[in-house]
């Protein structure tokens, strides 16, 4: 299982989403622009887990929101199956602290609703929850399936 944080900060009245680029030297999807997060321990809280993953990748803490997306993918690479499950969340402290691990990031931007698919540009699970969260921070509902 793997847990995941739709970041978002107001910029002057603007909402804006944190998005992580992939170092250029990790074997799956190298490169690209990503949700933050990772992989949940055997036996560890979600919520505490996508905690530790954040602090591990960024030296950032956070205060988790509500889930309110999921989806499962592969990882051919690994052989494994796993569901992802997105919170939101925002940085505790101020941004400017943020440190990017090399081992797993190049760097990040924020980016908004208008210009996110320049830096999401897979129609994917991904993209599809970047785009509800947008939707529902700027005051749309949850759908049902």
């Amino acid at each position: 299982m793997t847990a995941c944080a739709l970041i978002h900060h107001n910029f002057d009245g603007v909402e804006k989403v944190f998005a992580p680029r992939r170092a250029d030297t990790k074997k799956f999807l190298p490169g690209i622009y990503e949700l933050l997060g990772g992989h949940i321990d055997f036996g560890e809280d979600i919520v505490e887990g996508l905690k530790r993953e954040i602090k591990e990748e960024f030296g950032m803490d956070i205060e988790v929101g509500d889930p309110f997306s999921a989806f499962t993918y592969t990882n051919e690479i690994k052989g494994s199956h796993s569901i992802e499950v997105i919170y939101f969340a925002r940085f505790i402290g101020g941004i400017s602290k943020i440190q990017v691990n090399p081992e797993d990031h190049s760097g990040f931007v924020w980016v908004t609703q208008d210009n996110f698919k320049e830096y999401y540009e897979k129609e994917d699970a991904e993209s599809a929850a970047v785009k509800k969260g947008f939707d529902l921070l700027s005051g749309g509902r949850l759908e049902m399936k």
